[in-house]
């Protein structure tokens, strides 16, 4: 039946082929036009799908709270007037050299993120934020538009518990249990989103992704709501994060630092969560460690190695630093999941490495230096 639909097909594509054309260019053009057709087919069924999940989200919340819902779209189309003429302000502009890096993420001589120590302010603010009810910034770029239906929804629902804890509003939590697919959907859709932004970023960057970060970061923090996520989400969340850290060790633009800090810094807020912190620490050890082998092994051969890679692992280090010392001083260190097998091979042959690298790489010597300190440290302790 195959041998006879392609018999078929070829007769009627000859036949029906027009003159100055052959029949190589006639079928290119035929198969160009049907992809077309799939093409457009394909944008209408992601449109009616992303339709569906909104929907979903519409029925849950208010199946929870209905009271909620109700003076929350009263006053919604107001809100987001105002924030249409108002837009939340921008970052500084990217310099033109990549080499000045705007201060929202400066990182001083030693290697630590000074923007990070202000992470928790960042979350105090973004929980304000939610107690307020914003509208999202719906004007912002066609990027953020990706992540705009996942963190209203999130962020209502974020809303819903703080209020519901403070006894404003009575909500009924228990409709997550039949539902959960509703939000792990959104929170994927939202990690997409985010992936898509940071693979290409464009500048300046709205603080609408910022409040998103911290949408997920408060989402991922609460006891009730994050244990829904974590069950079905685990798996998007660990490839969310090895996609980040891949951009980072990937990107050869000019201009790319402050890209490479935004993404650093959402980093560092993911591992604010004790679960994501341990295999957050896991991930950046074992490339540090294949990164520092594989130096190691170029410069004993005297070949070439990855300069992009090499200017790019230094925030890695950084980051890595900054989830040990965290782990350190909450005093986790005895659970960590990273006090494993990674853990050993990091630590096995550091001295060495350290040793036969440090006086043509004196600077990533010293990071590689001060991640053992922070680990042999959280050892003893």
């Amino acid at each position: 039946y195959l041998k006879i639909s392609k018999l078929a097909l070829a007769f009627a594509i000859i036949h029906s082929k027009p003159r100055g054309k052959s029949c190589r260019e006639y079928t290119e053009h035929l198969a160009k036009s049907v992809s077309e057709q799939d093409f457009g087919w394909k944008w209408k069924v992601e449109a009616l799908e992303a339709e569906v999940l909104r929907l979903r989200q519409e029925l849950l919340l208010n199946k929870i709270c209905p009271r909620f819902c109700l003076e929350n779209d009263a006053s919604a189309e107001t809100l987001l007037d105002q924030e249409c003429i108002n837009p939340m302000s921008y970052s500084s502009q990217l310099e033109d050299s990549g080499c000045d890096v705007s201060n929202d993420y400066a990182f001083d001589s030693l290697g630590v993120a000074s923007d990070f120590h202000q992470s928790e302010h960042n979350v105090s603010t973004s929980k304000r934020w939610l107690e307020r009810v914003p509208p999202l910034n719906l004007c912002s770029t066609s990027k953020g538009e990706n992540v705009t239906a996942p963190v209203q929804f999130l962020q209502r629902l974020l809303e819903i518990r703080n209020l519901s804890e403070g006894g404003i509003l009575q909500a009924d939590f228990t409709k997550l249990e039949n539902d959960s697919f509703t939000v792990c959907n959104s929170v994927s859709e939202l990690l997409d989103g985010l992936t898509v932004f940071y693979n290409s970023p464009e500048f300046p960057v709205s603080n609408f992704l910022t409040e998103a970060v911290c949408v997920l970061i408060n989402l991922l923090t609460d006891a009730k709501l994050s244990n829904h996520i974590l069950k079905k989400c685990f798996k998007k969340l660990e490839e969310f994060k090895k996609n980040l850290i891949q951009i980072i060790l990937r990107n050869s633009s000019i201009n790319r630092f402050q890209a490479l800090h935004a993404i650093s810094h959402t980093l560092v807020l993911l591992g604010r969560n004790n679960i994501l912190r341990n295999s957050l620490i896991t991930l950046l050890l074992s490339e540090v460690r294949q990164f520092a082998e594989q130096l190691l092994q170029a410069y004993q051969i005297q070949a070439m190695y990855d300069i992009t890679q090499f200017e790019n692992i230094f925030p890695l280090c950084m980051i890595l630093e900054q989830l040990l010392q965290n782990e350190t001083e909450e005093s986790n260190v005895s659970n960590s999941d990273y006090d494993g097998e990674e853990k050993n091979k990091f630590l096995k042959n550091l001295d060495q490495i350290i040793l036969h690298l440090s006086d043509e790489f004196p600077l990533f010597s010293l990071y590689l230096w001060r991640v053992s300190v922070v680990l042999n440290s959280a050892q003893i302790q």
